[in-house]
């Protein structure tokens, strides 16, 4: 293939053709796919769970720290990514970026290790909402619910939500969002004004955490961000996508980062810093809802408690049209069976939102059929299928962040026409690149402690193994399709782009 000769103008003007002609309904703004990135992240669910969980288990006082340097690094990251996905416009968003920027092996291979890092991340969140929920009508209605009968209901529930209109989605995640905002909001306010050792800034301190256990800080963290990488996912249902998908990124990026910090903080000083740690191990999530419940009022306590559950699902619901469109977009390439590339008369990708439900049925059935009788009692969904499937998907998408950085500089390399700074093209994808493989290794040397286990394991090397090797075979089946089909080679990672004849690129 040729290089492409236009000018970024005539790019921007191509961009904006390719949205008119796309067959898909284009119904998403800036606020949309913001709150679908947000919503991923589930706001109250890192509060209530994950910080409380890495402060219980590190020992670390500079949480909130750590939330403003992996902001940092992501909005760095964020600099080519934006960049890129002006001029790439594709459902798949990983796999046509490394297709793109580096090879069409590459992509394929990228394509399923994102596949199977979402479908972790996804699944494994209906562990702790199966036990949550179960927990909370035991407590609430005295009735015994097993814990994976609230996520056959759930499935459902999102099931419906994936194959109707994605403004819909968009929606309903807005309204739990902004609900959610507002309670973590009321639990900091009244956390710095209760502050029983006053308010102190040692949280944001560098000696609260650049000690060691730095690298199971930054793993807990970065999984809180999971999810704001997927606005590129929406480029094909995006208004514009070419100015929304770049401003739904940093405006994401920037909130998780700085409402994380503030509210990690408010935890510590709320709490008292020499009582934060104990507090945190032995109280969990119920250290949120314990403390509003004291200071704010119980009716506080019991909203933000169903809000918890809520927030479990906003997850879900974007987690699940994360892997739709993965499944439509390999589909539509042929990468996959042609049939995934299905959408409903609502422009949703019916046959991928399907496909998913199926995963996560088959799934939650596994782990229920083998925690029968655990000895783990009813925290086996939260200690297995959650911490295990979550853990190991972030891992991987911080592996793809950390390719895509590469594929940056590639893609705007091969596209000289484009006239990308240098800050933009090299500078910051290099950056960006060195500092998440630097997290990658960390979350690696970290992964038994992530996992809560005491000595290492078969776990330790088989769940790195689910999101790793699906992309070395994506590699090999790549090079197979060049050497027997060779038009469908073409294809792949070009989507829509190849259609409407937009950019062209190089052989790989």
């Amino acid at each position: 293939m040729s290089i492409p000769t236009s000018s970024p103008r005539r790019t921007k003007e191509a961009t904006v053709a390719q949205a008119a002609a796309s067959p898909r309904p284009r119904r998403l703004g800036v606020a949309s796919v913001t709150l679908m990135i947000i919503a991923a992240s589930a706001p109250l669910t890192v509060l209530a769970g994950g910080v409380t969980t890495t402060f219980a288990v590190t020992g670390l006082l500079g949480v909130p720290l750590s939330f403003l340097i992996l902001g940092a690094i992501l909005t760095v990251f964020a600099v080519g990514y934006a960049a890129m996905s002006r001029h790439v416009t594709n459902a798949g968003a990983f796999y046509a970026y490394v297709s793109q920027g580096i090879s069409r092996p590459a992509g394929v291979g990228a394509s399923l290790t994102a596949l199977m890092s979402y479908n972790l991340m996804q699944v494994g969140i209906y562990g702790i909402f199966g036990f949550t929920v179960s927990s909370f009508i035991a407590e609430r209605f005295g009735v015994d619910v097993p814990w994976w009968a609230p996520i056959l209901v759930c499935i459902a529930v999102v099931a419906a939500l994936g194959v109707n209109r994605v403004d819909l989605s968009a929606k309903v995640l807005g309204a739990l969002v902004a609900l959610e905002f507002l309670v973590v909001i009321v639990y900091d306010v009244a956390s710095f004004a209760v502050a029983p050792e006053g308010v102190t800034a040692a949280p944001l301190a560098p000696s609260s955490l650049f000690v060691p256990g730095i690298g199971a800080v930054l793993s807990f963290g970065v999984a809180a961000f999971m999810g704001f990488e997927s606005a590129a996912i929406y480029g094909e249902e995006a208004k514009e996508p070419h100015r929304t998908i770049p401003r739904a990124t940093y405006t994401a990026v920037g909130i998780i980062a700085v409402f994380y910090a503030v509210s990690s903080w408010a935890m510590a000083v709320g709490t008292g810093p020499s009582q934060l740690f104990d507090a945190a191990g032995k109280q969990g999530p119920d250290l949120v809802f314990s403390f509003l419940g004291a200071h704010v009022g119980q009716i506080a306590a019991d909203v933000a408690q169903v809000l918890f559950i809520t927030s479990l699902f906003a997850a879900l619901v974007s987690f699940h049209n994360a892997v739709a469109r993965y499944f439509f977009s390999l589909g539509r390439e042929r990468v996959l069976p042609g049939w995934l590339e299905a959408t409903s008369h609502h422009g949703a990708p019916k046959a991928g939102s399907l496909v998913q439900t199926g995963i996560a049925v088959l799934v939650t059935a596994g782990f229920a059929i083998a925690g029968n009788g655990s000895e783990l009692g009813p925290l086996y969904p939260v200690l297995t299928m959650f911490t295990w499937l979550t853990n190991a998907g972030a891992m991987g998408l911080v592996l793809l962040m950390a390719i895509v950085s590469v594929a940056v500089i590639g893609f705007f390399r091969r596209r000289p026409a484009l006239r990308a700074s240098a800050w933009t093209a090299v500078i910051a994808p290099a950056l960006g690149a060195v500092a998440l493989a630097v997290v990658f290794c960390l979350i690696v040397a970290n992964f038994d402690v992530l996992l809560g286990l005491t000595e290492p394991s078969a776990l330790s090397w088989v769940l790195p193994a689910i999101v790793v090797v699906p992309g070395l075979l994506g590699i090999l089946w790549a090079l197979r399709l060049r050497r027997t089909d060779a038009a469908l080679y073409a294809r792949i990672g070009h989507g829509e782009e190849r259609r409407a004849h937009h950019l062209g690129d190089e052989e790989d």
